[in-house]
């Protein structure tokens, strides 16, 4: 009788000792097994609010930037190819009408129609490559500038300044950066500013890093060969109209060659909708703008008068649409342009660091050089547009007819990339 019982007792225990070693390992499968999955599938997914595991979503193929891969990086940005992705239900099916969604920030899909358990995916990833304006912006502190009756001579190098206008924040260099240098199209730029729209608006510096002499233009010219008319302040004009565009300023004619022989093959790169102001308000009074002259030999002040000369106040908005210079293609603007070529505005010219009057030999724009803007000054017996002088000094007073430097600008289409380079001269954004 006591060895019928000892023996119960034994393999009852016995049977204990199986169902916990049983336990014990089954415990450690599901945990190698679990621990090897999110090793190799650790994308997360989630539909609207309903969660789901990636055992919901098999995820049968994985690419990045076309080739295959077992899992994603989580320290790099992705985008989701959504032309190549498929998905298909559990029996094979295709899903029909797929809308995938990947946020990059949150790491996480959103994914309809509602899909089940077992649906099997092919996805197809690229790794996300930032626009230009994100790259000037990234890590840089940001400033504003009030005071523009000084001139900004300091090394800026890291701050970028911002101004907000009708259209959205526009962002500016100003002052003496070493972080604003450009190669494009075979030759050197400068950034001006990032335009409202993302655009990039880049000044001509040349086949080299030099920051001064008749290297940083591409030869000279009269703005316009004659100058006793109101109409000759315009980079286009129509006598007797003063917001005229029927005939080409001689400075026009100029840059329209060079673009055909430098740049016309970069043509897709080139935004010309972001435009070149030439503001053409006009006033008799040089205190204020009531909106009277600006024809034949009336004596008139232009808007940047009034704005740089007068008030010290630049504006980066153009007063009338009629006289922001755009190609015919775009939405604003007067559309007049053959090719998305112009100047550098006495308004930007002001926010980067330079001042009517006063010499500036310390910011990015100073050359040793003169050179024209597009800003028409006024007319007092003589057709007037403001231009730089050899010491970086602002001035109203040349005459259209006067041979200066001529410096391109050009724009940068909003989506554009840069390659490598961080803004130095020796190593300089690339757009390739």
């Amino acid at each position: 009788m006591k060895f019928e019982v000892l023996k119960k007792s034994r393999l009852k225990r016995n049977i204990i000792i199986g169902i916990v070693i049983v336990a014990i390992i089954s415990a450690c499968i599901l945990t190698f097994t679990k621990a090897k999955y999110r090793t190799t599938q650790s994308i997360p997914l989630v539909n609207g609010t309903i969660n789901y595991s990636l055992a919901d979503l098999n995820i049968v193929g994985l690419y990045i930037n076309g080739e295959e891969a077992t899992e994603l990086d989580s320290s790099k940005k992705y985008t989701l190819d959504t032309t190549q992705s498929t998905c298909t239900y559990k029996d094979g099916s295709t899903i029909q009408n797929l809308t995938l969604n990947y946020n990059s920030n949150t790491k996480s899909f959103s994914i309809s129609p509602y899909t089940t358990k077992g649906t099997k995916c092919t996805l197809y990833f690229d790794e996300y490559m930032p626009s230009a304006s994100e790259t000037i912006l990234a890590g840089k502190n940001l400033a504003t500038r009030t005071d523009f009756s000084v001139t900004v001579t300091e090394d800026t190098t890291g701050t970028i300044y911002y101004e907000d206008t009708s259209k959205g924040r526009t962002y500016y260099f100003a002052g003496n950066p070493s972080d604003n240098w450009v190669r494009f199209g075979g030759f050197y730029w400068r950034i001006i500013r990032i335009n409202e729209d993302g655009s990039l608006r880049l000044i001509y510096q040349g086949t080299s890093t030099n920051e001064t002499g008749t290297e940083t233009q591409i030869g000279t010219s009269a703005f316009n060969s004659s100058h006793n008319n109101n109409a000759y302040v315009g980079l286009k004009y129509t006598t007797n109209n003063v917001h005229g565009t029927g005939t080409n300023s001689t400075i026009l004619t100029a840059l329209n060659s060079w673009y055909t022989s430098n740049l016309s093959s970069y043509a897709e790169d080139l935004d010309g909708n972001a435009g070149f102001c030439g503001d053409r308000t006009p006033s008799t009074s040089s205190s204020s703008s009531n909106g009277s002259g600006g024809t034949e030999t009336t004596y008139t002040y232009y808007g940047a008068y009034i704005r740089l000369v007068t008030n010290k106040q630049p504006a980066f908005e153009c007063e009338n649409d009629s006289d922001l210079y755009t190609t015919s293609g775009s939405s604003d603007g007067n559309r007049a342009l053959t090719y998305p070529i112009g100047l550098i505005s006495v308004d930007e010219m002001a926010y980067a660091g330079g001042v009517q009057g006063t010499s500036n030999q310390g910011y990015y724009l100073y050359t040793n050089q003169e050179y024209w803007t597009t800003s028409p000054s006024g007319y007092l017996s003589w057709a007037l547009v403001f231009a730089v002088d050899p010491n970086g000094r602002i001035d109203y007073g040349a005459g259209v007819d006067y041979t200066y430097g001529v410096r391109p600008v050009i724009n940068l289409k909003a989506d554009t990339q840069f390659s490598e380079g961080n803004g130095t001269a020796s190593n300089p954004f690339v757009v390739s």
